[in-house]
Formats: C-alpha cells, sequence, structure tokens
C-alpha cells in the first residue's frame, strides 16, 4: 500500500468509528430523554421502600397508577419521590390510620415494616379539604402523592395536589448500592 493510500484507509476508519459513537450518543440521549432516567433518593420520606442515596431507574412510558412510586419536579432545582395515594377525581381520607378512597377502606401494605417500628398511627385523621389540596376531590390533571414515611415527609398534605404534567415517571429499578439491587414493587 502507498503512503497515500494508507491514509486514505485511516482516515475512512477514524469516520466509522466517528459515525458509530455518533449513534451511541443519539441512542443514549434518546433513551435517557424519553424512556428511562437514574434518580438519586435524597432523604428519607420513602423509608422503607427506599432508602437515602440510593440510585433508581425511572421509567418515563408507561400509565400512572394508584401505589406507584413516582418522581416529579417540586421546582425547577428540585425532584421529589413519592407514591400516589389519589388519582384525579379521587376523594381521599385516613381515619385512624387507616386509607379510604372514594369511602372505601384500602390496605397499605407497604406500610407494614413502617408500623412494626413505631407507636401508634402513621397517618394523622385527614381529609383532602384539611390538607394543601383544600378540596374534596383530586383536581382533575393532579395526583395526591404522599412519602411512605409519614411522619417525615414533605407531601400533598403541604404542597397540594401535583400536576401530572410535572411527573417525571415511575420508579421501577433500585441499581445502586449494588448489594441492593432490585425491582420496586408496591
Amino acid at each position: 500500500m502507498r503512503g497515500e493510500e494508507f491514509v486514505a484507509e485511516k482516515k475512512r476508519e477514524v469516520f466509522e468509528w466517528l459515525k458509530a459513537l455518533a449513534v451511541a450518543v443519539v441512542i443514549a440521549v434518546a433513551v435517557r430523554g424519553f424512556l428511562f432516567t437514574p434518580v438519586l433518593v435524597e432523604g428519607a420520606s420513602m423509608n422503607t421502600a427506599l432508602e437515602d442515596r440510593e440510585r433508581v431507574i425511572v421509567s418515563k412510558i408507561g400509565d400512572i397508577d394508584r401505589f406507584d412510586i413516582v418522581v416529579f419536579h417540586r421546582d425547577e432545582q428540585q425532584d421529589y419521590i413519592k407514591r400516589v395515594i389519589g388519582l384525579p377525581g379521587d376523594r381521599i381520607e385516613y381515619k385512624e390510620g387507616t386509607l379510604y378512597v372514594n369511602g372505601v377502606p384500602v390496605e397499605e401494605s407497604y406500610l407494614d415494616e413502617q408500623k412494626e417500628k413505631l407507636h401508634g398511627d402513621l397517618t394523622k385523621s385527614l381529609t383532602l379539604e384539611e390538607t394543601a389540596v383544600g378540596q374534596a376531590t383530586v383536581p382533575e390533571g393532579h395526583l395526591f402523592v404522599m412519602g411512605d414515611n409519614r411522619r417525615d415527609s414533605t407531601d400533598s398534605r403541604h404542597i397540594g395536589a401535583i400536576p401530572i404534567e410535572e411527573i417525571v415517571g415511575t420508579a421501577k429499578v433500585v441499581f445502586y448500592p449494588l448489594t441492593d439491587i432490585r425491582l420496586i414493587g408496591n
């Protein structure tokens, strides 16, 4: 091979590598932007389902169901992670530590570990009117969310119903620390 052919071959090889790298970057940006994103859990409001400093994968696709753990934009600088308790149109009430959705008592088995550790009700009796929501039902286009660590959580009781358009997605997998990798269930 002559020198000119060698240089041309090397240029083609570098160009092919750059194309492959560019495609990989585009795919990574698309996946992170439209499908999944990693999120750091900060604080104790979701104990014991999620612990402070754990990292989770959040899915940006699919419907949001009651009891899903969601990440939402609290403001331009801060995201929160909480559990969906009420969907649009729901009437939410707590009486003597029991959740009522539209007048029907609902079991919150994900709180069992919290209940074993603490004495008394995790959640004081309340109706939506007594919270920052300030009305009888969850407004259309909004969700009522609470942290699992009810005694140490800033949530819809304090900040009001969350607009659905502020939802980043639902937490699906804890991926760090590596010793605690697990699927996130309801």
